[in-house]
C-alpha cells in the first residue's frame, strides 16, 4: 500500500516550503478517558482549578486530561490512479509486467491520516478538508474515527468546504460523547500559551504546547482563507484537522500548515482561526451553501517594486492586475492597474486582505471601494457577486496556450545601446502589424515590442523576453520608443525607483510589472 502525498504545491525559497500536515503510517492509540470530560472543560469553576491565571503553567496536565479524550485520529482507505512505469511499455515485452496496456493508469490502494475533534455530544467530528480528500482522481472508500480510547467508528461525510479547507464528519457512538467547543480567536494574543492535541505522523494521541507566534499571519498563499494564528508548538504531518487550545480549554485555532525545510517541524505552524471556522463548520451541519462575496479581480500585492513605480506607501492596498469582464468590479468601474486601498471602511493590509475582506461580504450587497488610479484617490460602489466554484475559479482569467505557431523569428536590427536600454535593460523597436500578427497580437494593437534583454537587468530577472509587447508605462499609452523614454524620465523626476509597464507576453493577456530603474 501507499500513502498518500502529504505536501502542498508552493514553491520553494530557500528550501523553504509549506506542507500540509496530514500523513504517517501507524495508529498508537491513548487508552481511557476521564469521567465528566466533556462537562469539566465547559465549567469556570472546574477550570480555574487546572489553568494558573498569572504567569506560565506549572504543568498541561489536567488541562490535557480534560481535553484529550474528544480530539480522534482519522485514517481514510483510498483508491488512486497512478501511471505504470512499464519500462517496455509500447514493445513486445509489455506483458511481462502484467500491464498489457503498459505506461496506462493502474488503480491502486492508499491510506491517509489525520486528526480531527467532537463538537457536539452526538459525535459531530471536525477536521481538514484535505485530511478526507483524496488527492488527484482518487475516490476515498471509508473514513475511520479512532477515539483516545482505542474505540474505532466508522465515518459519515456531513459536508466539506474546499476554500476553507474544512470539512465536518458524524459519527453515532450514542449521546455522551466528550466535546470541546470553539473559543474566540478574537481574543488571542501574541505570546499567549496554547496547546496543540493531534496525530502526527500515526503515532497517535501526541499533546504538545508553545505560544501564538502572530495573529491574522498571511503566507503568501493567497485566496480568501489565507489568514492564520501561527505558533511556535511542535506542528508535524499528521496534526492537520486537530484542535489549537487555550488555556481555558476552548479551541481557537484548527491545525492546518507548517513552513518546513525537512517535512518536520522547525517551530512555525499555522492554525485556521476559530472566527473563521465556527460559522462554517455550523452551515455544514445544517446543511447550509457556503456563499462567499466576489469582485471578479486577479489581484497582486502592493509590494516594494510595485509601491515604488507608483509613487505609493508599501504594503497598503493591493494592485488590480486584471478584471473579469461583466463581473462586479467591471460595472462599478474599477479597472486594472488600480490600487484598492478600502472596502466598506476597512483598510486593505497585509493581514486583512482585499481576497478576506470581499470573501466576508455577503453576496448582493453593496458596499463602498476606495481606490487609487493615476495617483488620485476615488470611490465607487460595487455589488458584490456570489464566489464561484473551485473549479469555475480554476477557468477564470484564462490565457490562450499559444505554441508560438509564427514566432518573432525577424525583429529589425537591434540598434546602439540608447537611453531605454541604459535605464531598463531592454531594447525595443516599434510594434508594426506585421510584427504584431507573429506575436499573435491584433493589427491594431498599439505599443513597442521587445527585441532584446539584459538578463542581469531587473527586466530580465522578471521574465521579460524578446516579443514582449510594452503598452503603456507608468499610466501612459507606449506607441513608440519616444513615449516609453518620456514615461522613464517622468518617474525619474518624480524620484521614483521604478517604472511601471503593462505588458502583453506572446500569446497571454496583459499584466503589470513593476521595472526598477537603473
Amino acid at each position: 500500500m501507499e500513502e498518500s502525498k502529504d505536501v502542498k504545491p508552493v514553491r520553494y525559497a530557500y528550501g523553504l516550503t509549506t506542507a500540509l500536515l496530514l500523513g504517517g503510517a501507524t495508529l498508537s492509540l491513548a487508552t481511557g478517558y476521564p469521567a465528566g470530560a466533556q462537562v469539566a472543560q465547559n465549567e469556570a469553576s472546574q477550570m480555574s482549578k487546572v489553568v494558573p491565571r498569572t504567569g506560565a503553567p506549572g504543568s498541561f496536565a489536567d488541562l490535557t486530561e480534560q481535553l484529550a479524550p474528544a480530539v480522534v485520529n482519522i485514517s481514510t482507505r483510498q483508491r488512486i490512479q497512478v501511471r505504470s512505469n512499464n519500462p517496455f511499455a509500447g514493445t513486445p515485452f509489455e506483458g511481462l509486467f502484467g500491464n498489457p496496456r503498459g505506461g496506462g493508469p493502474q488503480t491502486r490502494e492508499a491510506q491517509s491520516l489525520g486528526s480531527g475533534f467532537i463538537i457536539s455530544a452526538d459525535g459531530y467530528v471536525v477536521t481538514n478538508n484535505h485530511v478526507i480528500t483524496a488527492e488527484g482522481k482518487g475516490e476515498v472508500e471509508s473514513i475511520t474515527i479512532t477515539m483516545a480510547n482505542g474505540d474505532e467508528y466508522p465515518a459519515k461525510l456531513v459536508g466539506k468546504d474546499a476554500a476553507s479547507d474544512l470539512a465536518v464528519l458524524k459519527i453515532n457512538a450514542g449521546k455522551d460523547m466528550p466535546f470541546v467547543k470553539f473559543g474566540d480567536s478574537r481574543d488571542a494574543r501574541v505570546g499567549d500559551w496554547i496547546i496543540a492535541i493531534g496525530n502526527p505522523f500515526g503515532l497517535g494521541g501526541t499533546v504538545t504546547s508553545g505560544i501564538i507566534s502572530a495573529v491574522y499571519r498571511n503566507t503568501g498563499a493567497g485566496g480568501a482563507y489565507d489568514r492564520y494564528l501561527q505558533t511556535d508548538a511542535a506542528i508535524n504531518r499528521g496534526n492537520s484537522g486537530g484542535p489549537m487550545f487555550d488555556m481555558n480549554g476552548q479551541v481557537i485555532g484548527i491545525n492546518n500548515a507548517i513552513f518546513s525545510p525537512t517535512g518536520g517541524s522547525v517551530g512555525i505552524g499555522f492554525a485556521i482561526p476559530a472566527e473563521t471556522a465556527a460559522p462554517i463548520v455550523q452551515k455544514l451541519i445544517k446543511g447550509e451553501a457556503i456563499e462567499r462575496g466576489y469582485l471578479g479581480v486577479r489581484i497582486q500585492p502592493l509590494n516594494d517594486d510595485l509601491a515604488d513605480s507608483l509613487g505609493l506607501e508599501r504594503n497598503k492596498g493591493e494592485f488590480i492586475q486584471a478584471v473579469e469582464p461583466d463581473g462586479a468590479a467591471a460595472k462599478a468601474g474599477i479597472k486594472a492597474g488600480d490600487v484598492i486601498v478600502k472596502v466598506d471602511g476597512k483598510e486593505v493590509s497585509k493581514d486583512q486582505t482585499l481576497s478576506y475582506l470581499i470573501a466576508n461580504i455577503e453576496p448582493g450587497s453593496r458596499v463602498p471601494v476606495e481606490l487609487i488610479r493615476n495617483g488620485r484617490k476615488t470611490t465607487v460602489t460595487a455589488t458584490v457577486d456570489k464566489r464561484p466554484t473551485e473549479d469555475q475559479l480554476a477557468q477564470s482569467f484564462s490565457q490562450d496556450d499559444s505554441d508560438d505557431d509564427n514566432p518573432f523569428n525577424n525583429p529589425p536590427a537591434q540598434q546602439e545601446q540608447g537611453y531605454i536600454e541604459k535605464a531598463l535593460g531592454l531594447s525595443v523597436t516599434e510594434l508594426t502589424p506585421q510584427i504584431a500578427r507573429q506575436l499573435g497580437a491584433s493589427d491594431n494593437t498599439k505599443g513597442v515590442v521587445v527585441v532584446a534583454v539584459d538578463p542581469s537587468s531587473d527586466a530580465g530577472q522578471k521574465g521579460f523576453s524578446r516579443g514582449f509587447i510594452i503598452l503603456n508605462a507608468n499610466g501612459r499609452d507606449v506607441s513608440s520608443e519616444a513615449d516609453l523614454e518620456a514615461a522613464i524620465k517622468a518617474a525619474k523626476a518624480d524620484d521614483r525607483a521604478a517604472v511601471l509597464l503593462r505588458v502583453q507576453p506572446r500569446g497571454q493577456s496583459p499584466i503589470f510589472v513593476p521595472v526598477r530603474l537603473r
